[in-house]
């Protein structure tokens, strides 16, 4: 009779090769012992030979998505690659998982990061295959971040105690200057996939995030909602949705905002991806309706592989927001480059990124037109070797500073967010 003391007591396996451990394991399974072929893994995966290791946490990976713990695979062929990055078997393994959890982004990302080590042109070949058959099948998903977030100006307000005015210098009052919090960062979205055919699926999704902060007027949260379709053609994927956007700042509802849009994702090679999306809005601002107007913007991001181990992605976008008042109306453009690299168990990542920004015309009662030029950077890690349950500890800290001819708009700012969030 299989049990747990048959193949997981220590003293009947001690004197046994690692040859052995693995044909004991295999019998295992085929038994359904599962767990006992689990502890023989993850014993051997402790030992000292790195090819013992591999092959044991490689067996143990399938075993895992055999069972459809994808979540627990995932983790598996990750440690497993933070060892051998060049292991193009495990990262295809890994990409295959990815996809059954219906995280088709991070599948494809894995393929880029294989394609970057070069692979046989038999292997090559299949992989093109597999990424042209890339279809996330989940019909429910999502994900989720929590963190602690100090900032040293939360409501990223001038350091300024008087502003110039066209009738007197003004004193701002201390809610209006810049003041430095504590807050509790959360963010996350759903979708459904609802399959129309072949190629074809309604998708409608909800999101949010917010910072909430023990002074409840400086709490930023924002919420929407989205209903589109998703159509996948060849290569490509177009994805139009019409959606609704809610903001709260303080206590009050702040904006809402109608919105439609079109993305349209297209690979480039086997290394690199490109998305662009175009939208445009109507914004109600309900404190101000000399704000309210419609919303123009486009973006578009590259993502590439570099090595087995890196990646980059470059970004841009462009904005033109009008409003009633020619003051609040904007036009404002700038990009961006974001880098991460894999060290072993953990992921570091660091970004930069710039923008221009112009009114059409002075808002009363300031001296000056707006223009302004902002900055921001941003370094962090994932530290996966502490993953539990798929999500696993992340640091961030972030710098801003924005020069603006108007100082009302004149800010600097250092945050820092200390969380957890999704490990793929």
């Amino acid at each position: 009779m299989l049990g747990q003391p048959q193949y997981a007591r220590a003293e009947q396996i001690s004197n046994l090769s690692a040859a052995d451990l693995f044909q004991i394991a295999e019998r295992a399974k085929e038994n359904r012992a599962f767990a006992d072929a689990e502890a023989i893994y993850r014993a051997l995966a402790r030992d000292p030979e790195p090819e013992v290791r591999a092959e044991a946490r490689f067996r143990l990976g399938m075993m895992q998505a055999d069972q459809t713990h994808y979540t627990d695979a995932a983790v598996t062929f990750r440690a497993l690659l933070d060892e051998k990055p060049n292991a193009a078997r495990v990262r295809l393994e890994l990409a295959r998982v990815l996809a059954l959890m219906g995280d088709e982004s991070g599948a494809r990302k894995q393929l880029r990061q294989a394609q970057a080590a070069g692979l046989p042109p038999q292997v090559a070949v299949v992989v093109d295959q597999f990424a042209n058959a890339l279809r996330s099948r989940k019909p429910l998903g999502g994900s989720f971040e929590i963190a602690l977030a100090p900032d040293t100006n939360i409501n990223r307000a001038t350091d300024a105690k008087v502003l110039d005015t066209v009738i007197a210098p003004l004193n701002l009052s201390k809610d209006a200057q810049a003041k430095s919090g504590l807050g509790l960062k959360l963010s996350g979205q759903g979708y459904a996939r609802v399959r129309l055919g072949s190629a074809l699926s309604l998708l409608p999704r909800v999101s949010g995030s917010g910072v909430v902060y023990r002074e409840s007027q400086f709490n930023d949260i924002s919420g929407s909602a989205q209903l589109g379709l998703e159509w996948l053609e060849g290569k490509d994927r177009w994805q139009p949705a019409f959606g609704h956007t809610w903001r709260w700042y303080g206590k009050d509802a702040y904006a809402r905002t109608k919105t439609a849009s079109l993305a349209w994702q297209h690979p480039i090679g086997r290394k690199a991806q490109l998305e662009i999306e175009g939208s445009v809005g109507r914004a109600n601002y309900l404190k101000n309706d000399l704000q309210d107007g419609w919303l123009y913007s486009m973006g578009a991001s590259l993502d590439r592989a570099l090595t087995q181990r890196s990646g980059v992605q470059l970004s841009t976008s462009a904005l033109r927001q009008t409003a009633r008042d020619a003051g609040y109306s904007l036009a404002s453009g700038g990009g961006g480059v974001l880098y991460w690299y894999d060290m072993r168990k953990i992921t570091v990542f660091g970004s930069v990124n710039a923008r221009r920004l112009e009114a059409d015309a002075r808002l009363f009662p300031f001296t000056d037109r707006r223009r302004e030029w902002y900055l921001g950077t941003q370094a962090g890690a994932t530290l996966r070797q502490l993953t539990v349950a798929g999500f696993a500890p992340v640091l961030r800290v972030t710098y801003e500073q924005n020069w603006s001819s108007v100082s009302i708009y004149d800010y600097r700012r250092l945050g820092f967010e200390v969380g957890i969030n999704r490990a793929f």
